[in-house]
């Protein structure tokens, strides 16, 4: 083989070999392409997303001020039942005391 076949050869196969890598590049770039239609509908996904967690969000608030409201609240009756049942227990003490004072005085 002489000197000029191989430079030949070689830039043919070079050649054929930029051909090839050129071919698939072009055909992934085909097949990866991203339509318009797949782009809105990504846009239309990313914005149902974005408002369900706003919504999300506002529920969380929500039940986070309902939570301390009913904690409130039910501290408010705890501390209500406890003082009736002091007055409770005042009141059957007193009872107790009047109904002994009128056992003695009935003797």
């Amino acid at each position: 083989m002489t000197r000029l076949a191989f430079i030949l050869v070689t830039a043919i196969i070079l050649f054929l070999a930029f051909a090839l890598g050129w071919a698939a590049h072009w055909l992934v770039q085909r097949f990866t392409r991203v339509s318009q239609a797949d782009l809105n509908e990504l846009e239309g996904m990313a914005q149902a997303l974005h408002e369900a967690e706003e919504i999300r969000d506002q529920a969380i608030a929500y039940l986070d001020a309902r939570e301390a409201e009913l904690t409130r609240e039910l501290s408010q009756t705890r501390a209500e039942l406890s003082a009736a049942m002091d007055g409770l227990r005042e009141a059957r003490h007193e009872a107790e005391m009047l109904r002994r004072q009128l056992e003695d005085r009935g003797r």
